[in-house]
């Protein structure tokens, strides 16, 4: 259905407002619905040389051409802002055409347009390791856009299905950003993930008339991230290493297995984040930094013996932090060593350690999945599956505690003879 509005632009004097040289200031007085809204002109002209049924300075005046012609521009974009709001089908009041002719509602035509807009709006709501993600994405769309469409932006009405489509397959195909980092499947979901994120911004204040990503479909492949083994744990623990930096991320490493906390948890952790559990004893509680929910579980005793061994390092220069943390980047070329060292073969991260917690420490020690759901603070139980995966030991436990079972039932349904077998009730 289509509105109409009744609109109207003129000019006035606001002699209320008289400067010191005399003349008095011009506004620009927008009319819609019988609602008015006034803008400053940014200019003036004495009051004897205003024509009010012209709305215009008198062309004799001083300076009479250039503060018209500026008048006539002022016009103009307010018309503009009037139609970029009606075309896309916004509500239209006297000032909302204000704040989209000043400026401060910008019009989000074009895919840069929206790009700018995630950046200078919702990129701030995120955590700096996910922002700096969406800096890569915007770099990516920006060199398909050049190449698919030999321009440097294009509308947002041209982001349709074939749009999402060709740029799954300029990725598939395109030079990486960094050479050491080549795109690969989920990579490139990930790139399609946060630009559905954009058009989906889009959708929600009126940009885009229809989702592109409505009969596209992301496809992961799954991903399974190594674990430690219960030897290999404990080749690490034991292992003797002379470099102190180096002996520092192995023992931070192995506090997250014990714990299950990530890198950016581990590095927060202080003294106020130990309490007493409901049990009395120690317990970690905080808060995830990526989903802001909050994290229970019992400080086990390998966990203790490190906080222990750094017992000297929390203090107020610090922030009470109860280990020393390197970045994740030079934790990570630790790790590579020290696997060398206890001869893993196994491409050992820090994320690995919150792996080996919910599998190793947790699933093959019979926790329960959906403890370890809530002490790895997860939202959805099927999050927690990826991490505590049913391996070929637990399979084996499980299916020796059912032959036993099995066994036991047996023994009792087997018929015991006795000396009356003979006798047959008649």
């Amino acid at each position: 259905m289509t509105t109409t509005h009744t609109f109207n632009v003129h000019f006035w004097l606001k002699k209320a407002s008289i400067k010191r040289d005399g003349t008095t200031p011009i506004y620009a007085r927008i009319w819609i619905d019988s609602m008015p809204v006034d803008i400053s002109a940014k200019e003036s002209v004495l009051e004897n040389n205003w024509c009010d049924k012209a709305n215009r300075v008198r062309t004799r005046a001083t300076n009479a051409k250039s503060i018209n012609d500026a008048l006539d521009e002022i016009n103009s974009s307010i018309k503009k802002a009037y139609k970029q709001l009606k075309d896309e089908g916004r509500p239209i009041t006297a000032q909302t055409v204000k704040l989209r002719y000043l400026g401060k509602d910008r019009a989000i035509l074009t895919c840069k347009d929206l790009m700018r807009y995630h950046r200078e709006n919702e990129l701030k709501k995120l955590a700096p390791g996910t922002a700096k993600n969406y800096r890569a994405t915007e770099k990516y769309v920006d060199r398909f856009i050049k190449k698919e469409f030999k321009v440097d932006d294009v509308y947002l009405a041209q982001m349709d299905y074939s749009f999402i489509v060709n740029f799954e397959d300029y990725l598939r195909c395109c030079p990486p950003l960094r050479k050491s980092q080549p795109l690969n499947n989920n990579g490139i979901m990930k790139h399609l993930e946060r630009l559905q994120k954009f058009t989906t911004l889009a959708l929600k204040h009126g940009w885009l008339k229809a989702d592109p990503f409505a009969l596209y479909q992301l496809k992961y492949e799954e991903f399974d991230c190594p674990f430690l083994e219960r030897d290999e744990l404990d080749t690490m623990t034991n292992l003797s290493i002379s470099l102190e930096s180096m002996r520092l991320v192995r023992d931070i490493f192995i506090f997250s297995c014990y714990t299950g906390l990530c890198y950016i948890e581990v590095k927060n952790l202080s003294k106020n984040d130990i309490v007493t559990g409901v049990d009395g004893e120690q317990w970690i509680m905080v808060r995830r930094q990526k989903s802001n929910t909050p994290v229970k579980l019992p400080l086990l005793d390998e966990a203790k013996e490190i906080l222990e061994k750094y017992a000297d390092y929390p203090c107020e220069e610090n922030g009470h932090s109860l280990l020393r943390v390197f970045s994740d980047q030079k934790i990570n070329q630790y790790l590579k060593k020290i696997a060398k060292l206890c001869k893993i073969e196994k491409n050992l991260t820090f994320h690995v350690a919150r792996h080996t917690f919910a599998t190793t420490i947790a699933l093959l020690n019979d926790v329960p999945i959906e403890t370890v759901s809530k002490m790895l603070g997860h939202t959805k139980l099927s999050t927690t599956q990826k991490y505590a995966r049913v391996i070929e030991k637990k399979i084996s436990k499980d299916m020796a505690q059912l032959k036993e079972k099995l066994k036991r039932s047996r023994k009792k349904l087997e018929y015991k003879a006795t000396e009356f077998d003979h006798l047959k009730i008649v």
